[in-house]
């Protein structure tokens, strides 16, 4: 059993058929993203990409949980990206007709918006990614990706968050909106386009406005 649930995968075909960008969305049955409601009638083909452990699959070392009595985070985002990469990225192209190079965008929210980063920054077929909500707080993350050899020349990288994030959640959780800013300015010095939106509510609010707004900004991009 992989860190993927192939079966589960779910496109969303864009209006501008085999030349649509697309666009992966970290997806997870713990988290729905509601793509049925945010995906259709786009120009890019949307491609819900369900993981099976939110808290293993998606995070890219093992660290701490937030609450005691919860499972520790295992760490496998790397053996999740290849799987994407291997295996789902090739088939969801096949069946939509997508003409290689396809651009190509991923997109995720909370430990989603990590993991779409963290695919972004080690992978190229990822031209453009959206971190919404992102689990930037994770322990050690900003410090690792200041020393990732990351080109970002021509690439781009949406981030939102709610205003009231960096009050709510564990003390670590805080740090989050000084984190993104962080993350946006190292990604900047490698030359990568950024954009960063605070939108409304707190970690646990407005999923689909940053849905739609990070969808959107992908688009404008990749078009």
């Amino acid at each position: 059993m992989g860190y993927i649930d192939i079966t589960g995968v779910e496109v969303y075909r864009g209006s501008a058929g085999d030349t649509s960008p697309v666009i992966y969305v970290i997806d997870s049955p713990e988290h729905p993203a509601g793509l049925a409601a945010i995906a259709t009638g786009r120009a890019a083909t949307v491609v819900g990409v369900p993981v099976r452990t939110w808290s293993a699959a998606l995070t890219p070392w093992e660290a701490a949980p937030l609450r005691r009595g919860t499972p520790r985070f295992a760490g496998d985002a790397a053996a999740t990206l290849a799987e994407l990469r291997e295996t789902v990225v090739p088939l969801v192209e096949a069946q939509t007709g997508a003409r290689r190079p396809a651009h190509r965008a991923i997109c995720g929210y909370s430990l989603g918006g990590l993991f779409a980063l963290y695919a972004f920054t080690h992978d190229r077929i990822f031209s453009a990614c959206a971190c919404l909500s992102g689990s930037l707080w994770y322990e050690g993350w900003v410090d690792y990706l200041r020393e990732l050899p990351f080109e970002g020349a021509g690439k781009y990288a949406f981030f939102s968050l709610g205003k009231k994030e960096p009050k709510a959640g564990a003390p670590i959780m805080h740090s989050v909106l000084d984190n993104m800013e962080q993350c946006a300015d190292i990604l900047r010095d490698r030359g990568c386009e950024v954009a960063c939106s605070i939108g409304p509510g707190n970690h646990m609010q407005h999923h689909r406005e940053r849905f739609e707004t990070g969808l959107a900004a992908l688009e404008s991009f990749l078009a």
